[in-house]
């Protein structure tokens, strides 16, 4: 009768080892902990019920014994091939961890695992490539600053230079001194608004605005300048729009800019049209132009940082590339919604969303 245990004893083992095997290529961690279960208590029960009902009328106890060991140990054997497979895989998320926390940035994580773990791994594989983005967009910021900052630090440098050795009087370069040096604050002020907006350290004061007067302001003062270009310039607002919440200077310098941007590429001749409406429970504002519009990279990249559509542009001619990055930052930190479109007529068309007064406020 121990042939017959040994034999039992072996079954047992082989068919263990197999269905372990197969848990292993269960979709999920929650199916294969469940499978082992099973498994861990089924095996070892039928194995103990098939030797019994062979040796029990003989009273061979130690037979029956060595039978509820070996199946028991064969559960053992197959939760801890199981536990090894999902350890492998969990190690390999965390080596990715590792990989990228030492500054490898193009580390990404196994995704050829239980449901589970693969989202994981997916999951960890999208912040991974976010931060690669990330560090990516903060040294184009460095290297587009640098070159910003270096332009108008070097011709107040030469201008300064030529004084000294008196090939020109201060009184010649004093317009072109102010200039420059407006240049650098405005881009140095630019910076620090996107350093705060970055840290979540921008605080606005919202309060209950009437959007008309904005707009209004925003196109007398820069009535002037479109008639320079010769380009019509003008507002159209839907008749008794309602008040919003919102920061009423910086919502003023985001018109400003999309506005400034809407005439610096629309040709003579040309129209550019500021609307407002309201749109379910927020207030749409949009700038539109009969320019060349936008080519798909510029709708991709134009809210990025220092991004030119044309790499051409100066800073006297485009500017550094900043005002809509730092549009749609208060547009957001308002509880707002910005983005650019072309128009089915011809031309591209911003538009941002403020919401109403009567709605509680996002920063609340």
């Amino acid at each position: 009768m121990i042939e017959f245990a040994l034999i039992v004893s072996a079954g047992t083992l082989a068919a263990g080892v197999a269905l372990a095997l197969a848990l292993r290529l269960l979709p999920t961690v929650r199916l294969q902990l469940v499978g082992l279960a099973l498994l861990a208590v089924g095996l070892p029960l039928a194995a103990v019920i098939l030797g019994g009902l062979v040796m029990f009328h003989m009273h061979d106890d130690v037979e029956i014994l060595v039978v509820a060991a070996a199946s028991a140990s064969t559960g053992l054997a197959a939760a801890l091939l199981v536990g090894r497979g999902i350890a492998r895989r969990i190690r390999g998320l965390e080596a990715a961890a590792e990989r990228l926390s030492s500054g490898e940035l193009k580390a990404r994580a196994p995704t050829s695992s239980p449901r589970e773990l693969a989202n994981l791994g997916e999951a960890f594989n999208t912040m991974a490539a976010n931060i690669e983005a990330l560090f990516d967009a903060r040294r184009q910021l460095v290297a587009w600053a640098s070159h910003d900052l270096r332009a108008p630090v070097a011709s107040i440098q030469a201008m300064l230079e030529a004084t000294e050795d008196g090939l020109a009087s201060i009184e010649e370069y004093l317009p072109a001194l102010r200039q420059q040096t407006h240049a650098l604050g405005t881009l140095i002020d630019d910076l620090f608004e996107l350093a705060r907006i970055d840290a979540g350290a921008l605080t606005l004061e919202l309060s209950e605005t009437q959007l008309p007067q904005l707009v209004s302001h925003c196109v007398s003062g820069l009535e002037a300048d479109a008639r320079a270009r010769k380009i019509r310039l003008e507002s159209q607002l839907d008749e008794a729009l309602p008040d919003v919440r919102c920061a009423p200077d910086h919502v003023q310098r985001v018109l400003l800019n999309l506005v400034t941007n809407a005439l610096r590429h629309t040709p003579s001749d040309g129209s550019v049209l500021v609307r407002a409406r309201q749109h379910a429970r927020e207030l749409e504002v949009s700038v539109e132009d009969t320019g060349v519009g936008l080519s798909p990279e510029a709708q991709q990249r134009m809210f990025e940082r220092f991004w030119r559509g044309d790499a051409s542009r100066t800073r006297a001619t485009g500017g550094a590339g900043l005002g809509l990055a730092i549009a749609r930052g208060f547009v957001e930190a308002q509880g707002g919604r910005i983005w650019a479109e072309n128009r089915l007529e011809g031309g591209a068309r911003f538009a941002f969303t403020l919401p109403l007064a009567d709605l509680p406020s996002p920063l609340a």
